[in-house]
């Protein structure tokens, strides 16, 4: 595998990840310590010093809250990869010295059941989220090697999944079993490319493998165990919320609970590139466009039902009940790399791209001080709190959940970002997303590092500089973006256009690159008039703009109340204006619109429904926000969907 090095230099997101450096991370430590007034306790670092005899006192919170220890160790990780911080590591080297005191002799590692349950390891995998834990840990055992070369971490993780794969496997005395919350499978990857040991290939293999066979294992251990529950009976019976309603190549539907199911494919698509299993990589390509084709948001988001926080059915995409969890996402943008891995295609970034620009940075606050867990795509607040069907809905962001999730994911995503800009295979360079930075690799035995510069989301211009200290041949892929229909490009001093790119997506500059080259690109940025298939029901006879990556929405505090009353115009005049009220650099869309409203003559105080009524339409102009921006300006209305007129 190709290894590179991308930091981020961008007018957009190198705000995004200083928030997470000087912000999330140092309060997301202090929520870790039960140091925020307004949160509910996490207890998670206590959890590890009572296990590491450092402390007295009883484990508290959720049975899977040592991953927000392991992700913000993960989020550290990737800070001090790009920058260092001799405080934070030091502050992160003492959290590691109290995991690995927690960790038991055998190598197993688990605050929940060594404090709670200590008799109980391995009898619930369906609900207790043992392996998941093992999992996030294991990524921030990685991440940090990575980033500092120190091995206490790494070989913490290391032992632990060498003990795991002790007890697990098809041989007589060991358990024939997987996890409930997939995460262990993709995390023994990483283990696995950093440090050579098929062992963890093999492993993460075997989960996969046994997913979903029969006689089925949730319902065995369940009996073994008497028949409790920790959460429920759905963990256990209602087998696609966890995915394990069929052996993973067999499945080629979004089924169950929509973080699970991404995770999986992460780790489906890693081990189908690894041991060249076709079938394997057949499942991904189903499971990645029944996702992306029949059961995504137009904000990338995805999981539309709170009930088992899951998908539903092919086109069934409600705004104002949407789930869309920001971890799912997330999770949709690990899957989209790993394909992109194995096979660049334009098609699985724009999607990447789509989910990162709305959903994913919709999920954390201007400030960097609170989150969404769900995103909806339309919210009207007068009726939360009334009616129940709206309870997981928020209408603001908040501060911390008794379920942390999404927190430490967005900031270990945003603090990694370099990872996702570029595939690098076979003397190519893919451009996947289109943010500054700097990227270094090695292609044909020579140094070269390729320097992008970005005003993508303001203008649709970018330019990328080829440093090098001799001539190397390699071919720059610039992806077209799906909203772009024209790209002006200056290459080398030479003006080219281009109205498409290969078949793959893809725009090829095949050259002999000399130090100091140029690219200059500048992408058409249309504002696109966005429909949705035609079986979305929740979406007919509506349109969404948007304008390059960005999805836009109507808020209450630009159009007042009853923006359900609004309508645009096939005809409608739009056009695009700087507004940095929002944030510096982002653009705004106004367009003639209409408002449709009762005579006020008629009189409705006593009447709820009437046949002589007559709607008259007012002209009025409609303000469009980039969707990610809403709900910074205090509570109100937001609808990204308008009824088309």
């Amino acid at each position: 595998m190709q290894q590179f090095k991308s930091k981020i230099q961008d007018p957009f997101w190198s705000e995004y990840i200083r928030l997470v450096r000087e912000v999330v991370v140092p309060y997301q430590w202090e929520a870790l310590n039960d140091r925020i007034p307004e949160a509910e306790p996490s207890h998670a670092i206590s959890n590890f010093k009572i296990a590491a005899g450092e402390e007295q006192g009883e484990f508290y919170g959720m049975v899977f809250q040592d991953s927000d220890v392991a992700k913000w160790l993960e989020a550290v990780a990737y800070l001090l990869e790009n920058k260092s911080d001799p405080m934070l590591e030091q502050l992160a080297d003492e959290v590691i010295d109290i995991v690995a005191k927690a960790q038991q002799p055998d190598g197993y590692l688990n605050t929940y059941f060594t404090l709670k349950e200590p008799g109980k390891r391995w009898t619930n995998l369906a609900e207790c989220h043992e392996l998941y834990c093992a999992g996030h840990m294991i990524e921030a055992g990685v991440a940090y090697y990575k980033a500092t070369g120190k091995r206490k971490l790494l070989d913490v993780v290391s032992r632990f999944a060498d003990y795991i794969d002790t007890v697990f496997g098809n041989e007589p005395d060991k358990l024939s079993g997987y996890d409930g919350h997939q995460e262990i499978e993709l995390a023994l990857m990483k283990l696995y490319h950093t440090t050579g040991n098929e062992k963890y290939l093999n492993l993460s293999t075997y989960f996969l493998d046994q997913r979903g066979a029969e006689p089925h294992f949730y319902e065995q251990e369940w009996e073994k165990r008497g028949k409790t529950y920790h959460f429920g009976e759905m963990n256990v019976f209602d087998r696609a919320y966890s995915q394990a309603h069929l052996p993973v190549r067999d499945q080629d539907s979004a089924e169950g609970h929509a973080v699970r199911l991404v995770y999986m494919c992460t780790a489906m698509a890693d081990v189908a590139a690894e041991n060249g299993d076709p079938r394997l990589l057949d499942a991904c390509k189903k499971l990645w466009n029944n996702i992306v084709h029949k059961r995504m948001y137009i904000t990338g988001g995805i999981g539309s039902m709170v009930h088992g926080e899951a998908f539903t059915m092919d086109y069934d995409l409600p705004g104002d009940t949407a789930y869309a969890e920001t971890c799912a996402s997330i999770g949709l943008i690990f899957f989209a790399q790993r394909m992109l891995k194995i096979a660049p295609d334009s098609g699985v970034a724009d999607v990447m791209e789509r989910a990162l620009y709305n959903t994913v940075v919709s999920g954390m606050s201007q400030d960097g001080k609170k989150f969404f867990y769900v995103n909806p795509l339309e919210v009207y607040p007068t009726a939360h709190g009334k009616n129940r069907i709206y309870d997981h809905v928020k209408p603001e962001r908040q501060g911390w959940f008794g379920c942390a999730c999404c927190p430490p994911n967005i900031a270990r995503l945003l603090a990694s970002l370099g990872e996702y800009v570029y595939t690098i295979k076979d003397n190519t360079v893919y451009t996947q997303l289109y943010i500054g930075g700097e990227l270094k690799l090695d292609l044909d035995g020579k140094s070269v590092q390729l320097e992008q510069e970005s005003t993508y989301v303001t203008d649709g211009k970018v330019s990328f500089r080829v440093h090098t200290d001799e001539v190397v041949s390699f071919t720059l892929a610039l992806r077209m973006p799906d909203w772009c229909d024209r790209v002006e490009a200056v290459i080398d001093g030479e003006k080219v256009e281009f109205t498409h790119g290969d078949e793959d997506g893809y725009i090829r500059l095949n050259r002999d690159w000399q130090a100091g080259e140029q690219v200059l690109l500048h992408f058409s940025m249309p504002i696109l008039r966005m429909k949705g298939h035609p079986g979305v029901r929740q979406v007919f006879g509506k349109v969404a703009l948007q304008r390059g990556p960005f999805v836009y929405c109507l808020e209450e505090a630009d159009n007042g109340t009853g923006l359900y009353q609004l309508r645009l115009p096939v005809q409608s005049h739009c056009e695009v204006i700087p507004d940095d009220s929002l944030r510096e650099g982002l653009n705004v869309i106004l367009a003639t619109g209409e408002r449709c409203a009762p005579n006020q003559a008629e009189g409705w105080s006593n009447h709820l429904y009437r046949s002589d009524s007559q709607w008259h339409k007012e002209n009025t102009t409609l303000k469009f926000i980039p969707y990610f921006t809403w709900a910074n300006r205090g509570l109100g209305e937001m609808s990204v969907w308008v009824e088309e007129s």
